[in-house]
């Protein structure tokens, strides 16, 4: 298994050489062996810890961003209520959307290092919402999510939004590979990112480029970084 770093494309969904498939779900290479090695101690332990979304494109998260910013897909707030968009304006609108939805390009999930997980022992992909009442006490994942508080950072697993920072809203289903997501931020392309958005058919997008610096600090920078070193 190479241990080539991630070019730009592959940074930014456009390009997905680096991704392997395992059965339904895609991941970068060095994930998906890491991956493995969690699941099958997680397993060991009485959980049946599954995938629910892995590597996503950048024309796969520009249909959602779209999607949400038509009001064919709704926007949420902090509570995961539905918002009434047409309350907002545009710049509201995309701060909404970029709470819970990274921009196309800016998506951890572009490089198949990230995914959300559930135990499919409580949880199926059609009941599964992504809510943190899933993960919390109580809640039908609780029990995994405890489990990998102790267990993923031996596999070099964090969690990027693990705490309210005031970008993306904490996501307690959210796990990253630390040696290929560390490498991705620090690499990351902010002039073929702008490059890519100008060119692409993206809603919003008058309102986004100026603020693309803005974005980029608060929701692609702005994370809970691993605890340990990868």
């Amino acid at each position: 298994m190479s241990n080539v770093e991630l070019n730009p494309e592959q940074i930014l969904g456009l390009q997905d050489s680096h991704i392997i498939d395992m059965g339904q779900q895609r991941l970068d290479a060095h994930t998906a062996h890491a991956f493995t090695s969690l699941q099958e101690a997680a397993a060991r332990d009485g959980f049946a810890l599954e995938i629910v979304s892995s590597y996503r494109s950048f024309e796969r998260q520009a249909w959602i961003w779209n999607q949400k910013a038509t009001g064919q897909r709704p926007v949420l707030d902090i509570h995961s209520v539905p918002i009434d968009i047409k309350q907002l304006t545009p710049e509201q609108l995309v701060e909404e959307i970029l709470n819970w939805s990274a921009l196309p390009g800016t998506s951890r999930h572009h490089w198949g290092t990230d995914f959300d997980i559930y135990d499919a022992k409580t949880m199926t992909p059609e009941t599964l919402q992504l809510i943190p009442q899933e993960y919390e006490s109580g809640g039908p994942c609780a029990s995994l999510f405890n489990w990998l508080s102790q267990h993923a950072h031996n596999y070099h697993f964090f969690w990027p939004y693990a705490s309210e920072r005031g970008g993306i809203h904490v996501e307690p289903w959210h796990l990253s590979y630390a040696p290929r997501s560390n490498q991705a931020l620090h690499d990351f392309p902010e002039a073929l990112l702008y490059q890519t958005l100008e060119q692409k058919d993206i809603k919003l997008k008058e309102v986004i480029l100026p603020l693309l610096p803005q974005i980029l600090k608060k929701y692609v920078y702005n994370i809970n970084h691993p605890p340990f070193t990868s």
